[in-house]
């Protein structure tokens, strides 16, 4: 296994609702990634992210500010079942202003013509009536609220996905969040 990493955003809001079906249908789950969505996969192997990358890194997310969103409906792709961000807007910006820094790595290595951000929830062979009909059954009327504060710079050299890095995002009114 070659070590990699990734951009991910935690929802932590979401994991009361995703778990169980997480559990049993995302793999990641099981390799010590939360709920979240992803901005850029696949990135550098963790040994080759030094200051410098860093700094590039805080230049990028450092044109956003951090964001308020809803997951509140549940959509497919072919192999997998996921919960849509509203607004998407914000994700996509997050990803492509990565990529202006770092355009060798360009999402799941460009594979897919558009960014489509989303949290998986079940992914591979699944029965997707059966996740479909739990996520109905457990989503709040109004969707899940919650909020992108930071992104956070996950890596895998271990068989495990943890955190390296946090990056905050400024708040709107350009002041860096205390903490």
């Amino acid at each position: 296994m070659a070590a990699e990493s990734a951009f991910a955003v935690n929802v932590p809001e979401a994991e009361p609702y995703v778990a169980a079906c997480r559990d049993r249908f995302d793999p990641s789950a099981k390799l010590g990634v939360p709920a979240h969505i992803t901005v850029l996969y696949p990135f550098l192997p963790p040994a080759q992210i030094g200051e410098e990358v860093l700094v590039k890194v805080r230049r990028a997310l450092s044109l956003a500010t951090e964001f308020s969103f809803r997951l509140c409906s549940v959509q497919q792709f072919p192999t997998a079942t996921y919960l849509a961000p509203e607004p998407s807007k914000p994700f996509v910006q997050l990803t492509k202003n990565l990529v202006s820094e770092f355009p060798t790595h360009l999402p799941y290595g460009g594979q897919y013509g558009s960014i489509v951000p989303h949290l998986t929830v079940a992914q591979g062979e699944h029965p997707r009536d059966l996740v479909d009909r739990q996520l109905h059954d457990t989503l709040p009327p109004r969707g899940i609220e919650a909020s992108c504060k930071e992104v956070v710079l996950i890596e895998n050299s271990s068989g495990v996905w943890k955190p390296m890095h946090f990056f905050a995002l400024p708040t709107p009114s350009g002041r860096r969040r205390a903490g």
